[in-house]
């Protein structure tokens, strides 16, 4: 049976969480494989609405395994508000619907107070843009090998121990912050406390993904945020603190590359971000304030404003090769209905030079100016559409040029957020 990867392909907010939904109605197991509870995924099933950050988009599907990977960051307490806020909303949440990876490294309270104490004392033009939930801190702790993981609440000895080597750390960060020093016996009360609730849904999910992969059991990795905030191949600094391209999956999971049949890879139909950073066709316009008004641009974890710009097609093209993207998945058609006239960037300028990749240094990413190609709009309505034969021919056309740009074929097109809305091209899941 196949499995599928999906990654988002720009800066994250492409609508990865009603795909996956869409996809997971399919598959046997839906695995997150990297990322916190930074990433935010919006669901809507039947005019219900779900906000997901820690859980995997699965677990409002009935009768799957949903499964929080090693390559993961996870805020216990965070997850369990979660999990009661989707049983609200009559979701059945049990250790038998959702496992957390044994080794996967924790987010403690002290993560959060550093990641926003930084933010705080940089200057202007060197913020990063966290969300401040301590994602980037709890990552340095796992590469420090001073994480608290998952399975060190089982045993007091082995967490008295794994805390303090932490402090040894944390404590002389903080005094230069002027932050005080880590109350030690308030944390290790506090992951004493949060033990029980999260250790029955500890497993070796390494060892659990393998058996159901032999068994034929189609399995589904879900990405966080967007390929351009990859901390290796993103648009350093000002990226996340994980490897987010598909080959994270693996590494991420404990189930190996070979287990990968098809990586797709979500693409909006025109371009956002949101915090700091470098972006080339960003509109600061008419356009771009009607792009964010029609698409609903606000994050579903921060709330912030998304910048707004046409597509990208030189970016796009670039993370399709690093994560080997089988074929995309293009949302958001609809948000670009009743415009006379669209723009798509096909390579850079660079100082009278032509590129066609963005670079990587960061002063050259801040001077690039895109170079653009116009094609006609359309003005009938594709919300809703679930075929070829609904769409109008200008945008059958749009599509098709993007295909050509980013030399990767799509493989679905979304035209709203309900998940029934939903041209499929190339199935993922074919064996």
């Amino acid at each position: 049976m196949a499995n599928v990867v999906v990654v988002g392909a720009q800066w994250g907010d492409e609508g990865k969480g009603k795909i996956v939904d869409w996809l997971s109605e399919r598959a046997d197991v839906i695995a997150r494989f990297q990322g916190g509870h930074n990433a935010g995924h919006t669901l809507v099933i039947d005019s219900n609405v779900y906000k997901l950050h820690a859980l995997p988009s699965g677990v409002v599907r009935g009768g799957k395994l949903s499964v929080i990977g090693n390559g993961v960051v996870l805020d216990p307490w965070h997850l369990m508000k979660e999990i009661e806020t989707v049983r609200a909303q009559g979701v059945e949440i049990t250790p038998e619907t959702l496992m957390v990876a044994e080794n996967t490294p924790l987010i403690l309270p002290i993560h959060g107070e550093l990641d926003r104490a930084r933010e705080e004392a940089a200057s202007a033009g060197t913020k990063i843009g966290t969300t401040g939930r301590g994602i980037g801190p709890a990552y340095e702790d796992k590469v420090g090998r001073r994480s608290v993981r998952v399975a060190d609440l089982a045993d007091d000895a082995t967490l008295v121990a794994r805390v303090d080597r932490a402090l040894q750390h944390h404590n002389p960060l903080r005094k230069g912050l002027g932050i005080e020093p880590v109350d030690r016996e308030a944390l290790l009360n506090e992951l004493r406390a949060i033990a029980p609730q999260l250790l029955p849904y500890a497993a070796p999910v390494w060892k659990v993904l393998n058996e159901r992969s032999k068994a034929g059991q189609r399995i589904l990795f879900e990405g966080a945020q967007g390929a351009l905030l990859d901390i290796d191949f993103g648009t350093y600094p000002f990226v996340t603190s994980s490897n987010v391209i598909a080959g994270q999956a693996a590494t991420g999971t404990g189930l190996g590359p070979t287990a990968i049949d098809f990586v797709l890879g979500i693409v909006k139909a025109y371009t956002t971000r949101v915090g700091e950073g470098p972006f080339p066709t960003e509109l600061e316009d008419a356009d771009g304030q009607r792009l964010g008004e029609r698409g609903h641009e606000f994050g579903t974890t921060t709330g912030r404003k998304r910048r707004c710009g046409w597509f990208d097609a030189t970016i796009v093209r670039q993370t399709c090769a690093t994560s080997g993207v089988s074929g995309i998945a293009l949302t958001k058609l609809d948000v670009l209905d009743g415009f006379d006239t669209l723009k798509i960037c096909v390579g850079y300028d660079l100082d009278g030079e032509r590129l066609d990749y963005l670079p990587t240094a960061a002063d050259q990413q801040a001077r690039v100016t895109p170079i653009y190609e116009e094609i006609e709009g359309w003005q009938d309505s594709t919300a809703g559409a679930k075929s070829w034969a609904d769409l109008p021919a200008a945008a059958i056309k749009y599509v098709r040029r993007i295909e050509e740009l980013i030399n990767c074929p799509v493989a679905l097109v979304s035209t709203s957020p309900e998940r029934e809305d939903t041209i499929l091209v190339t199935d993922p899941f074919a064996d």
